[in-house]
């Protein structure tokens, strides 16, 4: 009872927030290059990819009119790709957010990411910072299709670790190969000082979509989530699943919050060529607007209502679902431009 009580008013708290729309997190795709070929990639990112990096001055002209309408710095800019470390002006576009107030962050691979980069981001002020590791060596290096990447991403968290200043993560995506080693990548990084870890399934986008051994099965799914029960109990290391999707009676037991889909509503993105979105990983058909044609802040205030009312998720096998009104349709990452059927839904996985 205490349980749906507290859904209810975390509904009513979600309805509110949709409400005010007040943007709290801007993804920027500076870059599509990437020094890596994950198979799992959602943007098939590639070393020499033809679209130009977006030059930092026209992202940071489309974002300085949102100081009119929020202190900067309650607004986080997470710099993402491709690659961001293959930026070599990525200090700089650091330093030119924070001294316009606006905190940021990166999301790396960490392959790059040497002892003079850490120093040079610092020095900028990066606030956060998230470091992928997909498993122990064998399986993290089969994934990133590259033999040195496992160990250049360890040598990036001895870098980040002892950093009292950071805000940082490691993050980790489940699939068939490494479900059996969690625990031993847990214990791995627990001996590095690693103090949070957020876990992830893989979405079937992108370089994933037709890659069947990426795609965690039923049994496995519940694995996951009793594996991060158990682990919350561990106060060596605070381990979380992703906001990615409503579990049902998992709810609060994997992560700190109730399950809220944020894209559109607090969170948006600009990408490589300058289209308004909300994270990075949703559908292109979901494009709001361009900041090469329009206003960012007149898109985030008046576009951006297919994400605001979803009601039109329900439909296929959200139509009758038990749990839509907690779930309204799932993480929208999962939809592309038909809009007729989720492409999966972990909730129906782990309950029916």
């Amino acid at each position: 009872m205490r349980n749906s009580f507290s859904q209810f008013i975390f509904n009513r708290f979600k309805k509110n927030e949709t409400y005010l729309h007040d943007l709290t997190y801007l993804f920027w795709e500076c870059t599509l290059r990437c020094n890596l070929r994950c198979l799992h990639c959602g943007s098939d990112c590639t070393a020499d990819n033809a679209a130009p990096d977006m030059p930092f001055e026209d992202f940071l002209k489309a974002i300085l009119p949102l100081k009119k309408v929020y202190q900067s710095d309650t607004i986080t800019v997470a710099i993402t790709g491709g690659e961001p470390l293959l930026r070599t002006d990525l200090p700089e576009c650091g330093r030119l957010l924070r001294e316009n107030g606006f905190r940021w962050g990166i999301v790396t691979n960490g392959y790059g990411y040497t002892p003079d980069v850490h120093g040079r981001l610092l020095a900028a002020g990066m606030g956060s910072i998230t470091v992928s590791l997909d498993g122990l060596e064998p399986t993290h290096n089969w994934l990133r299709a590259n033999d040195q990447s496992f160990q250049r991403a360890v040598k990036a968290l001895e870098l980040i670790t002892p950093c009292k200043r950071l805000n940082y993560d490691v993050v980790t995506c489940v699939n068939q190969r490494n479900i059996h080693e969690l625990e031993s990548l847990k214990e791995f990084l627990i001996a590095r000082q690693v103090k949070a870890w957020r876990l992830f399934t893989i979405s079937p986008i992108g370089r994933a979509a037709h890659n069947d051994e990426l795609r965690l099965t039923t049994q496995q799914l519940k694995r996951l989530m009793d594996f991060i029960v158990l682990s919350r109990a561990d106060s060596r290391i605070k381990v979380t699943f992703s906001c990615e999707a409503y579990l049902g009676e998992y709810e609060r037991k994997v992560r700190d919050a109730y399950f809220f889909c944020r894209a559109g509503i607090q969170i948006a993105s600009v990408l490589i060529d300058g289209s308004i979105a909300a994270c990075p990983n949703i559908n292109r058909s979901f494009i709001q607007g361009n900041i090469y044609q329009d206003d960012f802040l007149d898109v985030w205030d008046n576009r951006f209502e297919v994400m605001r009312n979803r009601s039109w998720t329900k439909t296929g096998i959200c139509k009758n679902c038990d749990a839509y009104k907690n779930c309204n349709g799932g993480a929208l990452h999962l939809w592309d431009e038909k809009r007729d059927e989720i492409k999966t839904c972990i909730y129906q996985q782990v309950h029916y």
